[in-house]
């Protein structure tokens, strides 16, 4: 026969094996195509959000060469403002006043201009059109005059001139609408007035929040840097873009990493498929060796089928996958629930370059998970794979444990290995390159625990078989288990990671909500000293701890941190949860308490020296557990805070009620003495309330990581599922010999029941073992290297039981299924094969 002739044999046993079982190669698919539809999905949203706020960034900052930024909310001297225009290089410079507004109860940002300067350095902020037909050049300058883009018109429901109330900085004032702002983006909310309006109206004279520089082409920022307070810092385009980069880096990545977890997961089902799939086939696949078919051939073809899976998988996942961004964008936001872009509307935005990416991810699983087998199949002798029926390892031979070892001892030192520019590169490649070896060494492990049971003689005749044979061919064995340890592994590892931090969570909330009621004023200066006493005056309060937090930038590169000022008590105390603490600190230096982020990202220990963008000189006390703020936070004594900056106003407070109290009666009391026009914004909750939001603030920051979670689950039992199928088909010859030496039919399907329940009990022994190790490197390596938090492991003990449980039940009940089809044929016809 010609080689042509045995190429046709081939097509027609490759469409001969799609028809027969398109249930197999449909399920192959949709593996692919789960994987590739998550990555993308998370990947769409991520760079669509980052997008929405970079531009967002681009339209409030204009289009200013360089910026002078106010290193916190409290400004700088507008006495600097002069200085930066007369400083080297500059051409021209443009004063602003930046705040966050309402009306009513809708948000947007407030820029106060100097419209003429604004018009040479950020024009895209000023191109004003004024209301009716009067088109006067002063009115931009009218004190009553506020513009606002065509998103703050629509967010606001307002229409140009028409008075509005306006609020900000804990001051309200009534504005006109004079016109819109035609020049900002479509979907930014911002409104401008002239800049004495702004300082003058809501609180801020003789201070200004930013300087937009215009410089002399190739001029340097060294000499503007060198006359800058502490209170203010250069910012430049590219600054701005590392900074919000940095702000959900992290988030995004290990968000793309756990989404490309389905992906791998999905190869490892095609290799389980691809591999019992060729097993079934090797005697064909022989007799056409034998016709003059080359070993390339077989691996072309069976390659060609992972192809087709591929690239099937992979067009449906990327379909899936922009419908999946839409929907996330809609129910969770650009940030998917994080926080880290809250404000802000985002428009999906398809990305051509990252579809290609992943549709070649797609690909590549799918065809790795298919060569892979094939050349195992070509390499067999075609005398010898004629006769094969089973393991192609001797049940007598040592099952190799050297490369297992290798893999699981390399991941281990990957996880050693620091950081790549603030993100656990290693950390993952130790989770792969763990997940590699554990898979690597399942025939050892199954011969292993099966060994016990195979030296055990008179069981029942059905697990006596089912024993014998899964101890005599672990390869088989592995080979089925590959896709349900990869799942349960991964799904293992990210239960474990999520409970480890969300009891953390739980625990510190415990710790530092240990106050009987907690104030606050949203949107507001907040309580000024009179203020403050009044309130500690309030009948049934027995302590009352004032508090305040703003954004205070330690680089320009970098998102701000939170300074917070508030009491410390000097003996030690409860609410600030130290990590470790200093035995002293330098004279003459302030004591301030780092986050355990904040010490991480600015690699400060206790007792060093920090230096801060207010007035002073600092050290470090000590270092606190804090879960709230991932960009860090520092607390400084709030004495120590209003002497640096002279600010003694505070927007919250810890309340202590006096024995027998009533604290709905103290509640209304605090909310009547607090000052007239801050009262419709004082907001008091009790310990359980906030404990309860902040918990499903993190449950909906991890909905995509439970969804991840859910998806690895059914994607495991779909892969036990398959493989239980294909292997039980794969044995028909073997079925009908046990038939005809006296093997009933029920104890066939008892055998088949068996080998399946230990099947499953092998793998979710190995996935539990193999995701509790890779859980280690998540909880201890990864979330440490990504968000600077560090955490005790915790064991979710219900859900791995319960993954165990539905492992055995589902690899027992495929197999029941699959093992009634399969002897359902006469005895005679199953080993007509053989004759």
């Amino acid at each position: 026969m010609s080689v042509l002739s045995a190429r046709l044999a081939l097509a027609w046993l490759v469409l001969g094996e799609w028809r027969a079982h398109p249930a197999r190669l449909a399920l192959t698919a949709i593996a692919i195509a789960i994987g590739v539809a998550l990555g993308f999905a998370v990947h769409l949203v991520n760079g669509s959000a980052l997008s929405s706020f970079e531009g967002a960034l681009r339209t409030v900052n204009g289009r200013a060469d360089v910026q002078v930024n106010a290193t916190s909310p409290l400004g700088f001297d507008e006495a600097l403002y002069p200085r930066v225009a007369r400083a080297p290089g500059v051409v021209d410079a443009s004063p602003a006043v930046v705040l966050r507004a309402t009306i009513g109860t809708t948000g947007f940002t407030l820029l106060g201009l100097d419209v003429l300067r604004a018009a040479q350095v950020t024009p895209s902020l000023v191109g004003i059109v004024p209301t009716g037909v009067d088109r006067r050049s002063d009115a931009a300058f009218d004190g009553d005059a506020l513009f606002l883009s065509a998103a703050a018109l629509r967010n606001l429901r307002v229409e140009p001139g028409q008075a509005v109330t306006v609020a900000a900085n804990g001051r309200t004032t009534s504005l006109r609408i004079a016109g819109r702002l035609p020049g900002v983006a479509e979907d930014q909310a911002i409104g401008v007035v002239d800049i004495a309006t702004a300082q003058w109206r809501f609180g801020r004279i003789g201070r200004l929040d930013r300087i937009d520089v215009a410089q002399a082409e190739g001029a340097d920022t060294t000499p503007l840097a060198a006359i800058l307070p502490r209170d203010a810092v250069i910012g430049t385009a590219a600054s701005d873009a590392v900074r919000s980069d940095a702000l959900s880096r992290a988030y995004r990545v290990n968000l793309d990493m756990l989404a490309l977890v389905a992906l791998l997961t999905g190869g490892f089902l095609v290799f389980s498929a691809q591999s019992l799939s060729v097993a079934r086939r090797l005697r064909s696949f022989a007799l056409i060796r034998t016709l003059g078919l080359p070993r390339s051939g077989i691996v072309a073809t069976v390659a060609f089928e992972g192809l087709a899976i591929g690239m099937f998988g992979a067009t449906l996942g990327l379909v899936l996958g922009y419908a999946l961004a839409y929907a996330a964008l809609t129910r969770f936001g650009g940030d998917l629930g994080a926080g880290y872009f809250a404000d802000g509307r985002v428009r999906l935005t398809f990305a051509p370059v990252a579809a290609a990416g992943f549709f070649a991810l797609g690909l590549l699983a799918a065809v790795a998970g298919s060569v892979l087998p094939a050349r195992i199949a070509a390499r067999a002798a075609p005398a010898a794979a004629l006769r094969n029926a089973g393991d192609v390892m001797d049940p007598r031979a040592s099952v190799p444990w050297i490369p297992a070892a290798i893999l699981l001892a390399t991941g281990a030192a990957m996880a050693l290995l620091p950081a790549i520019n603030g993100l656990p590169i290693f950390g993952f490649a130790s989770m792969a390159l763990i997940l590699a070896g554990g898979i690597a060494g399942m025939p050892r492990l199954a011969r292993t625990l099966l060994r016990p049971l195979a030296r055990r003689s008179g069981r029942h005749v059905p697990v006596d078989l089912a024993v014998r044979h899964l101890h005599g061919a672990p390869g088989q064995a592995a080979t089925a288990l590959c896709g349900i340890v990869a799942s349960t592994a991964l799904m293992i590892a990210m239960a474990v990671m999520v409970t480890s931090f969300r009891g953390a969570v739980d625990e510190w909330l415990g710790q530092v909500l240990a106050d009987d009621l907690y104030l606050r004023v949203d949107g507001a200066a907040g309580f000024d000293p009179a203020a403050q006493a009044l309130l500690r005056a309030t009948p049934g309060v027995a302590s009352i701890a004032f508090s305040r937090q703003i954004p205070l930038t330690l680089a320009a590169d970098r998102p701000p941190v939170t300074l917070i000022a508030r009491p410390v008590a000097t003996g030690g105390d409860q609410t600030l949860v130290l990590i470790e603490a200093a035995d002293a600190i330098p004279s003459g230096r302030t004591p301030v308490w780092l986050s355990e982020p904040a010490a991480r990202i600015y690699g400060l220990r206790v007792g060093d020296a920090v230096t801060l963008p207010i007035a002073g000189r600092y050290a470090v006390a000590g270092i606190w557990r804090d879960y709230a703020r991932q960009q860090g936070a520092i607390v400084i004594r709030d004495t120590d805070y209003t002497r640096a900056t002279g600010d003694s106003t505070r927007i919250e407070a810890a309340i202590t009620l006096a024995g027998g109290a009533a604290t709905q009666t103290v509640q209304q009391a605090l909310v009547r003495r607090s000052p007239r026009d801050l009262r419709s914004r004082v907001s008091i909750a009790r310990p359980a309330t906030l404990r309860r939001y902040a918990l499903e603030l993190f449950d909906r920051s991890f909905a995509v990581t439970y969804l991840l979670e859910g998806v690895a689950i059914l994607v495991g039992l779909a892969g036990v599922a398959a493989t239980m199928s294909a292997q039980t088909i794969a044995r028909t010859r073997e079925f009908g010999m046990l038939r005809h030496i006296g093997v009933s039919k029920r104890q066939i399907v008892a055998m088949l029941a068996s080998e399946g329940g230990l099947l499953g009990l092998v793998g979710g022994i190995a996935g539990i073992l193999l995701g509790g190790i890779m859980a280690q490197v998540l909880v201890h390596v990864i979330n440490p290297q990504s968000f600077n938090w560090t955490m005790a492991t915790r064991v979710p003990w219900g859900i791995v039981a319960s993954v165990a449980a539905a492992l055995v039940v589902a690899a027992a009940g495929t197999a029941t299924i699959a093992g009634r089809r399969a002897i359902a044929a006469d005895a005679v016809r199953m080993v007509r094969e053989d004759w």
